[in-house]
Formats: structure tokens, C-alpha cells, sequence
């Protein structure tokens, strides 16, 4: 990062860094990734863009990974693509608390969907099973 910041590009460049969800060891009788609870569905993702983020501020609204291109398009200038999903986070980017009322869906396999709000999380699975969390009271589901 210091070199990147020396760089004749630094003042024009974003940079984002994105993570993989951790390794589910024995947690609700489960091993491995593949699970839709919130522990396996989380992952890191830091974005810094000139003149649009501020150091050391953090949003805590559920956001997803298909957010990445329209977000990357719209910081570069460029017009996204209206067949992709996901929406732009320079809102939050700008402002960490702006309102933010999208949630997050997890796909794993086939017909295995969770729905992730700030509060709420909604898994069917093709099995029929359904689950929902209130991350009020219960965070750890």
C-alpha cells in the first residue's frame, strides 16, 4: 500500500478487496462452506475510492458482491450494464449510514436461497425447509 501510494496513479485509482467466508468447523452439526447461516455468507469487503470514501468509516448495511460492477463502473464513470444485477454502493461508499433498504441474496446449489436484510434472514431450502432469523435478538441464528 505504501508503494501504491507513491504511485503517479494513486489519486485516480480505487482500490477493493474482497474476501472469502470462513470454514464452518462443526457449528449446527455442519462442516465445510456450504451452508446459507450468516457466519458462511459473510465476507470481507473494503472499498477505498479518491474523493468519494473517507479513512476509517465503515457501513454495516448488507450489501453483496453483485454490487461490485455497477459500483466499479459508476466510480470509474462508465455506464453499467442494465442485464447485470447488483446495485451501485457509492451511496454508501459516500455516506456509510445512508439509507440502504436492499437485501442480500445467497444462492447454494439449486433451489437453496437465504435472504439477508439488516435485520431479518429468510433461508428456504429445496427441501422445503425454511428458517428465519431475527438479528435483533438473535445474531448468532
Amino acid at each position: 500500500m505504501e508503494a501504491f501510494g507513491a504511485s503517479p496513479g494513486c489519486d485516480n485509482s480505487a482500490i477493493v478487496f474482497r474476501g472469502d467466508h470462513d470454514w464452518r468447523l462443526g457449528e449446527k452439526l455442519h462442516w465445510r462452506k456450504f451452508s446459507l447461516w450468516e457466519k458462511a455468507t459473510r465476507a470481507p469487503l473494503i472499498i477505498a475510492a479518491p474523493d468519494v470514501t473517507t479513512e476509517n468509516t465503515r457501513s454495516e448495511r448488507t450489501v453483496s458482491f453483485l454490487d461490485l460492477y455497477p459500483t466499479i463502473a459508476d466510480l470509474c464513470g462508465v455506464p453499467g450494464r442494465k442485464e447485470f444485477e447488483g446495485h451501485s454502493l457509492r451511496p454508501l461508499l459516500a455516506n456509510p449510514k445512508a439509507d440502504w433498504n436492499r437485501p442480500a441474496v445467497t444462492t447454494w446449489g439449486k433451489d437453496n436461497h437465504s435472504i439477508r436484510s439488516e435485520r431479518w434472514r429468510y433461508t428456504r431450502d429445496r427441501d422445503g425447509t425454511e428458517e428465519l432469523y431475527d438479528h435483533t435478538s438473535d445474531p448468532l441464528e
